[in-house]
């Protein structure tokens, strides 16, 4: 059962970061494609904690932490530098 879950959850967090790697690549505009970095990086933040959960372990949580940290303060600064771009 613990095998089929960790089956289903790796095929759902590769199928979301794939089509945000496809958002990445193919986005028009630069407001895209830092939603889609975000959401990569939130894909990552899923698949870590994923393992933690069925692994039974809290080793990771500094991980989890700085990336969660590392994509909100990512995403922050690229809208305020695309805010100051278009004024």
């Amino acid at each position: 059962m613990t095998f089929l879950l960790g089956l289903m959850i790796a095929g759902l967090l590769s199928m979301a970061a794939l089509l945000a790697l496809v958002r990445l690549y193919r986005g028009p505009s630069l407001l895209d494609r830092v939603v889609a970095a975000d959401m990569l990086l939130a894909t990552m933040v899923g698949a870590v904690g994923a393992e933690a959960a069925l692994n039974r372990h809290a080793s990771t949580l500094p991980v989890l932490v700085v990336l969660a940290l590392l994509g909100f303060v990512g995403s922050v600064s690229l809208v305020r530098f695309a805010v100051r771009e278009q004024s």
